[in-house]
């Protein structure tokens, strides 16, 4: 089987995706670039949440704040943390207080007033993420939704709401990680 004609259509997909982010996207992304310098610049940080494949994208978004996008750019760390990374606390509270509270709990262990939770959901109905929404909201915390589809329930609940303009998870996972990198970039370029 020739797999030629797959790659393409993948490939053209995937593009389309990103010209409809352009499209219909640009002004929330341009909204969570100016949530995010700003928490940044009075000293707040940065969480972040999802599951499976959005939990990889938290960390990976976690790390080029951490360490740096711009290997051009000599910066000083910038305060970002995966709430997905930790499996003690992860299957600590999967046992004891439910897997549906786990980010939650992190929320309120560690975000304070001024900080940003990105919460990442393809389908925008995780419950453990909407649980990370409304402990964040109670903590003084701005909520940037990375979400996909309708816009699922996390649509209604965040401060801004990225909603990917696709049905497909792996397109929409390919435009949370492709706002995330345009996230650090217009950070580092307005900070440093």
């Amino acid at each position: 089987m020739l797999y030629k004609d797959f790659i393409s259509e993948s490939l053209k997909e995937s593009s389309i995706v990103k010209l409809m982010i352009e499209k219909e996207c640009s002004k929330d992304i341009e909204a969570g670039i100016a949530t995010l310098v700003d928490a940044f610049e009075h000293g707040h940080k940065l969480l972040l949440c999802g599951n499976g494949g959005s939990a990889a994208d938290s960390q990976h978004i976690a790390a080029e704040f951490m360490i740096r996008l711009s290997h051009d750019l000599e910066r000083p760390a910038i305060p970002a943390i995966a709430l997905t990374t930790d499996s003690s606390n992860l299957t600590a509270g999967g046992n004891d207080i439910g897997y549906e509270n786990v980010f939650a709990r992190n929320v309120e262990g560690l975000g304070n007033k001024g900080d940003v939770l990105i919460a990442i959901s393809t389908s925008g109905n995780s419950v453990n993420v909407i649980k990370a929404v409304d402990k964040a909201h109670e903590k003084g915390m701005t909520v940037i939704g990375l979400i996909g589809g309708s816009g699922g329930k996390l649509k209604a609940l965040v401060d801004i709401a990225i909603v990917v303009p696709s049905v497909s998870t792996q397109r929409i996972q390919e435009g949370h990680i492709t706002i995330g990198h345009i996230f650090c970039e217009a950070v580092e370029r307005e900070m440093y």
